[in-house]
């Protein structure tokens, strides 16, 4: 992989096997044989050959109606599901927002739940003790930070969630729909702290469905259509298509 790519995804494709409700009674099974045995090898393919390079520094937006693969493929530059075919390399340290408080334990306070969420990222004890209070002034989350998450609102959760990320100090970032939660205030916030890790040359790979934000924020957009690439390019180029057919 070249010095200067930041994350090389090459052939890659994806599919799950679609697992339905089993006869259980005799009547059913004779009743139902012929779905059981059609259903039972019923593949869902997700992406299909997908080939992009994102260089160090680019923000680039996944986009694309519901179901065309974006999540997915997040989720395999992440390595929290792997592909089938094809292979994904990136270079440098990575972190990721995918799914609200993921890696967050309930029964945790706020403050513990940064530690074990940061532990995750690859802090150390003493670089989570260095980074605590700057992570808690940014969640605004001083009077709560001592409660079980399980008491937090979605929008108290994100705003834990993000604070850690950001805090990671990580080369690449990937973001999915994880802004659209929380007041205006906040995201706002959140907006302006990705423009900062931006233009300090960060990679950062988002997937959503706000339009608004693919323009002010993204210099590229890559369109996922049925698990295919459909176009990749500058973001306005991309964007025109897109609503073309889409909007």
């Amino acid at each position: 992989m070249e010095k200067n790519t930041a994350i090389k995804v090459t052939h890659v494709s994806k599919q799950f096997k679609l697992y339905y409700d089993k006869s259980n009674t005799l009547k059913e099974k004779i009743l139902f044989f012929s779905k059981d045995n059609k259903k039972k090898d019923d593949i869902l393919y997700v992406l299909k050959d997908i080939n992009i390079t994102i260089e160090k520094g680019e923000s680039v937006a996944l986009i694309g109606t519901n179901g065309s693969g974006k999540s997915t493929l997040l989720k395999l530059m992440n390595k929290i599901i792997y592909p089938n075919k094809g292979t994904i390399s990136t270079n440098g340290k990575l972190t990721s927002l995918l799914e609200l408080g993921a890696g967050f334990h309930d029964d945790f306070t706020g403050r513990e739940n940064i530690y074990f969420n940061a532990s995750i990222f690859g802090l150390t004890r003493k670089e989570i003790d260095d980074k605590l209070d700057e992570i808690i002034k940014f969640s605004e989350l001083e009077d709560f930070i001592d409660n079980p998450v399980r008491t937090y609102s979605s929008g108290m959760y994100m705003r834990l969630a993000f604070s850690v990320a950001i805090n990671v100090e990580a080369d690449i970032l990937l973001i999915d729909e994880i802004l659209a939660v929380g007041d205006q205030h906040f995201q706002d916030k959140c907006f302006n702290k990705l423009i900062e890790l931006k233009e300090a040359g960060k990679t950062i790979v988002i997937v959503t469905h706000s339009m608004e934000q693919v323009k002010k924020f993204c210099n590229r957009a890559i369109w996922l259509y049925k698990g295919e690439v459909r176009k990749d390019g500058k973001t306005a180029d991309v964007l025109e298509e897109y609503l073309k057919v889409c909007g």
